[in-house]
């Protein structure tokens, strides 16, 4: 039963995990290319020197540093929605959401190797990726059943899920 009922934010949780590697994926080769445009590879060069003389802990930093400077662009993005600036919110929040992971993609792409030096930063690595691949299988189906709906196979869960629509709804407006 319990199972059952957690079920849902589990799947929650799954998708937003999944969306933050879809983003990751989907970043790095756009920061890759805005390196390659303007010029940043000298810089990528230079921040991949300096990084071999580091230790894996202090590379940790390296790699944690940058997103530092982002906080205080979300904290506007917080403000602004505080102040009912709805879109000004929502486009600063994206922003520095984007920003961060593209930052987060082309430093980890730097200091990935020597991260990975330290054991239980590549057991955490792994982790992640476990984590990514449990997720993925648990959202599957769920998205297998909405492109299902879409498309209008699957007239019977489009039922049954009106039915839960409905059934919702009516619990809310009687909890009014």
């Amino acid at each position: 039963m319990l199972r059952r009922l957690l079920q849902p934010i589990w799947i929650l949780l799954a998708i937003i995990f999944l969306i933050e590697a879809w983003l990751w994926d989907h970043l790095e080769p756009i920061v890759a290319r805005i390196v390659a445009a303007i010029p940043l590879s000298a810089f990528k060069q230079w921040l991949t020197d300096r990084v071999d003389t580091l230790s894996p802990a202090m590379t940790l930093i390296v790699f944690v540093v940058p997103v530092i400077p982002l906080f205080p662009l979300k904290m506007i993005g917080v403000w602004l929605l505080m102040h009912q600036y709805w879109m000004s919110a929502f486009t600063t929040i994206l922003f520095a959401k984007f920003l961060g992971v593209g930052i987060t993609a082309f430093i980890f792409d730097v200091t990935r190797p020597k991260l990975l030096e330290m054991a239980w930063f590549e057991k955490l690595y792994q982790f992640v990726l476990a984590l990514r691949a449990k997720c993925k299988e648990l959202v599957d189906p769920v998205k297998a059943k909405i492109l299902a709906v879409l498309r209008g196979d699957s007239d019977r869960w489009t039922a049954r899920m009106l039915r839960l629509i409905l059934r919702f709804r009516k619990s809310v407006h009687e909890a009014r």
